[in-house]
């Protein structure tokens, strides 16, 4: 017999419920502009792709996005019942392949209609994917500062000699990162020891150009995503974010410019 107090029952089961859906998606979608914002997305690309994901999914949504925090907030379709969600921003490091794999889960949630089980599947197996390997980077990352030091009128010696101190100064930057040493010390040292490595090519008189190799020998450390997203952000009005990204741009900016002054006092070179 359907009764006033089992219909409130039935009803009070179907509105918790429905609180548990709206629970884990705005959980969803808190942890994922978080970890979209640690690897280096805007925050005009953390609202879109977000939004489309919540769209897909069949909520409401509003998202409040901070320098160390994002908040989230998810409704039903007739906004009688709201849940809040607020992640720390993720610190895995800038990585353009999980940036752009994030970016093309948005889509396919959305194209392919995807549940949010399904969603938050993908989601953890993006979150847990191997990011790109520490030597190959290594490796990588020296040839381009190597490359710099040609398109800035560098010699074939002055390349190599580049390719050598950014070898060293980047792995001592990955090994400070690994024991969890602060970013600014890390930045300042691995400058230092570029720049003091490069600076030998001027001392003993090696190559045509060693000015031009002491020069990009730390350009690998310029914080270029910092500074293109903090203009981003200042155009789509996310001043907040705009400021803090752009005062650790330029925090590190500073350090590396510390470390290289510091590698050149080493030997005695003249700044100009």
């Amino acid at each position: 017999m359907l009764t006033m107090k089992n219909i409130l029952r039935i009803c009070k089961f179907e509105e918790a419920g429905e609180n548990t859906v709206l629970q884990q998606t705005s959980a969803f979608l808190a942890e994922y502009a978080s970890l979209l914002w640690g690897c280096g997305a805007t925050s005009i690309r953390i609202e879109k792709n977000t939004g489309r994901i919540a769209k897909a999914l069949g909520v409401n949504f509003d998202i409040c996005i901070m320098p160390a925090h994002v908040e989230v907030s998810v409704w039903d379709t007739d906004r009688t019942c709201a849940v809040v969600a607020l992640r720390k921003t993720a610190s895995c490091g800038i990585s353009f392949n999980l940036n752009a794999a994030l970016s093309s889960l948005s889509w396919e949630v959305e194209d392919n209609q995807l549940d949010l089980s399904t969603a938050l599947k993908r989601f953890e197996r993006l979150r847990e994917s191997k990011p790109t390997g520490k030597l190959e980077t290594l490796v990588l990352t020296s040839f381009a500062n190597a490359a710099f030091c040609r398109l800035f009128g560098g010699d074939f010696v002055a390349m190599l000699i580049v390719f050598v101190s950014t070898l060293a100064g980047y792995k001592i930057k990955q090994i400070m990162l690994e024991d969890r040493c602060d970013v600014r010390l890390a930045f300042l040292c691995a400058s230092f020891f570029s720049a003091a490595l490069s600076a030998g090519g001027d001392v003993f008189n090696i190559g045509a150009t060693p000015e031009i190799a002491i020069g990009t020998s730390v350009l690998y450390l310029v914080p270029g995503v910092l500074y293109i997203n903090s203009v981003s952000d200042m155009i789509y009005g996310h001043y907040l974010c705009a400021f803090s990204r752009f005062m650790d741009a330029a925090i590190l900016t500073v350090c590396l410019s510390v470390g290289l002054c510091a590698g050149m006092m080493l030997f005695g070179l003249k700044w100009l």
